[in-house]
């Protein structure tokens, strides 16, 4: 698993949507088109339905109600889901316990609660009189018959079926980077499940994903009459997020028979935990350059602000990201006359250093001392307006609850608790761990920045600059790491040969390329290919390279990991997600309907001839490499079957789909065991099936 290639520029499209959505970073970014008005106003519907939510999870019905009249009353014209609503609002009433909540009760069953029962659904009314027991039976007998009444678990269920009806009637989707991320994470785990293998992100999924859904929208009566649905798209409604074949009848009557609809409604119906899924998204933003960091946006204290000057001293002639504008943004000071127009001697010479001695750590001192030339890139303004303030999600919903919070701590607040000297060490002890973990996460922050400035590089391809600033910062990096030189300076001959300029490109190879495919077989092959560059058409050159963004993606791992920086966690999930889908479809032995709709062919596409290249030790991981060879210890046990996948998707061809279909609704198999059996048949689906029959 741990050399399972992703696009990662495609997850960064998909992060940086999925971030502007729901207003998590700034809007404005050069990075993706601005926001339309549409998708702003469903960043209002989806807030709607969280409020809505939230009010009947809490049993403040009222409130649930009003903002359902206010906003979207048409979903109150059906009784069914205004007779559900007035049934909650009377047990919550009951709940209360108070004389004057009782009477209201009564008053909700004369006015509202009964005539809605008489034409909600044929059982309406006989729901209507079983829950008038709850006037005689208490709440806290278990025993009664309306003890399910009683639950609190009608308050989930009901705020659930309302979300997936206002999802559809409001067109207030989530974002397809949520949607991916669950339809990822259901099939690992349904691939870690039926192989038997255990999942090296479990501790993450079981996290982000909740395990139970909300309940279904259920079509109108009037919907029930829908036209017979191809059995083709029931079945791929079923296996794709496991569904009951009735179930996948009625999600698809509800989307008027729209398969894609469906498969989104049924997808949202899985909840996630947002607050785990921030942290996640936060982390991969910082890791990707994509958002600034908290630490380094922050607006500067004394102390801060010696610290982190310290630590990034600004010599004449380079950008200073040190100025905090009022809105938390690095203001960028370039003195521009000390840039030279060829771009190719920006960097402060090795005489211009300063005095770290009063820095906190070694730790900074020695990576300033490696990072002498950087911020060569951070000349290119664009670049630094890609990267945006992270906001964070601002949920008006919880102002109240945190502000609540805040007052009750400073009630419980005991000022006599602590004598004067032992309140001074407290204090004293605090100011110490904060400036230890500040000074820890600068340190942090600025190896995060030493990354993103040689993967900016590496992106513009400026090779030659690249390995000069590397082996000033580690000379070791690029002897652990050959192939990642050899590619490096492959991109840099391609681009001398796409200039004309041989003389010089066969200089790079005989000083590098030559010796590093001595020193390595593996690499005399792509040399060879290399060098045949020279006879072909100079614009043919830079198509058989690695692509620049791939080549700085991977350049930015080793590094990161040669830093001793973590991989963002969201990287881990998408490289496991990725695996197993791709081993998932191949026991299925067809192909994923839905991987365009939700981009998952965008995030595996990666280049032929990067993938031949890749070097799989960046990403070892003991744990990782344990699930990656369990994986391919079963691959391996299927291939060595006479029926194996790579035999049967070749013969798959040759069946007609409702062949496979047929068999698979008939015997109530999976595919790929309904192709097997279809294999054994000669592609007869009567035969086979009477045959299992007789």
């Amino acid at each position: 698993m741990e050399s399972t290639l992703v696009n990662w520029e495609a997850l960064d499209s998909l992060v940086i949507s999925f971030a502007k959505s729901e207003h998590l970073i700034e809007d404005s970014s050069a990075l993706s088109p601005p926001s339309s008005p549409s998708s702003s106003s469903s960043y209002q519907y989806r807030l709607l339905i969280r409020q809505i939510r939230r009010s009947i999870e809490a049993g403040d019905v009222d409130s649930a109600i009003y903002l359902l009249r206010e906003h979207v009353p048409v979903v109150l014209d059906d009784h069914r889901i205004l007779f559900r609503l007035q049934k909650q609002k009377f047990i919550e009433l009951l709940r209360r316990g108070t004389e004057r909540d009782r009477d209201a009760a009564i008053q909700c069953l004369r006015l509202a609660l009964a005539p809605c029962a008489l034409d909600a659904y044929p059982e309406a009314y006989e729901e209507f009189k079983h829950v008038l027991l709850a006037l005689i039976f208490d709440k806290d007998d278990q025993s009664s018959p309306v003890a399910n009444e009683w639950s609190e678990r009608r308050r989930f269920d009901l705020a659930g079926f309302l979300s997936s009806i206002l999802r559809v009637q409001l067109q207030a989707y989530d974002p397809i980077f949520l949607l991916t991320l669950r339809y990822l994470i259901c099939i690992h785990k349904v691939f870690c499940r039926d192989r038997g293998i255990s999942s090296p992100i479990t501790d993450l999924t079981e996290r982000l994903l909740f395990e139970e859904r909300d309940p279904p929208a259920i079509p109108r009566e009037s919907l029930l009459e829908a036209p017979p649905f191809d059995e083709v798209d029931i079945q791929a409604l079923v296996h794709a997020v496991e569904l009951t074949r009735q179930g996948a009848v009625d999600s698809l009557r509800f989307a008027k028979g729209d398969l894609f609809q469906a498969f989104q409604n049924e997808l949202c119906r899985t909840t996630l935990d947002f607050s785990v899924l921030d942290e996640l998204v936060h982390e991969y933003c910082i890791y990707r350059g994509i958002a600034a960091s908290a630490t380094m946006s922050s607006s500067a204290d004394p102390a801060s602000t010696s610290s982190r000057d310290c630590i990034s001293p600004i010599s004449d002639g380079e950008a200073s990201i040190n100025n905090v504008g009022s809105d938390g943004v690095h203001e960028i000071n370039i003195d521009h006359a000390s840039i030279r127009e060829n771009g190719s001697d920006m960097h402060c010479s090795s005489e211009r250093t300063t005095n770290y001695e009063d820095c906190s750590t070694s730790t900074a001192s020695h990576l300033q001392s490696c990072s002498r030339r950087l911020r060569r890139s951070r000349y290119d303004a664009s670049w630094e307006r890609r990267r945006k303030r992270w906001r964070g999600r601002v949920d008006p919903l919880e102002l109240s609850s945190d502000i609540s919070i805040t007052d009750k701590s400073n009630q419980n607040a005991t000022p006599s608790a602590l004598d004067a000297s032992g309140h001074k060490c407290k204090e004293e002890k605090v100011f110490r761990n904060l400036s230890s973990f500040h000074n820890s996460s600068i340190i942090v922050v600025r190896k995060c920045e030493i990354v993103l400035e040689m993967k900016e590089l590496a992106s513009k391809g400026m090779v030659a600059e690249l390995v000069e600033e590397v082996n000033a910062m580690d000379p070791e990096f690029f002897t652990l790491n050959p192939m990642l030189l050899f590619q490096l300076k492959q991109v840099e001959f391609f681009e001398l040969v796409n200039n004309g300029n041989i003389q010089l490109a066969l200089k790079v190879a005989c000083t590098h390329l030559g010796p590093l495919a001595l020193s390595n077989q593996d690499l005399v092959k792509p040399l060879k290919e290399t060098l045949l560059i020279l006879l072909k058409p100079n614009e043919d050159a830079l198509r058989k390279g690695i692509p620049l963004s791939a080549l700085a993606n991977n350049l930015q791992v080793a590094m990161g990991r040669r830093l001793g920086i973590e991989e963002p966690q969201l990287m881990k999930i998408m490289r496991a997600t990725l695996h197993t889908h791709n081993e998932w479809f191949k026991l299925q032995m067809g192909k994923d309907r839905f991987e365009e709709f939700l981009k998952i062919d965008r995030l595996k596409e990666v280049n032929a001839h990067f993938k031949g290249d890749i070097m799989t030790e960046v990403h070892a991981d003991i744990s990782v490499r344990g699930f990656s060879q369990s994986t391919s210890s079963s691959s391996n046990k299927l291939s060595e079957d006479n029926n194996s996948p790579s035999q049967a998707s070749s013969n798959e061809s040759l069946y007609d789909e409702n062949a496979i279909i047929k068999i698979m609704e008939f015997l109530a198999l999976p595919r790929a065991e309904a192709i097997h059996l279809l294999i054994q048949h000669n592609g007869n689906a009567e035969t086979a099936i009477q045959q299992m029959f007789s």
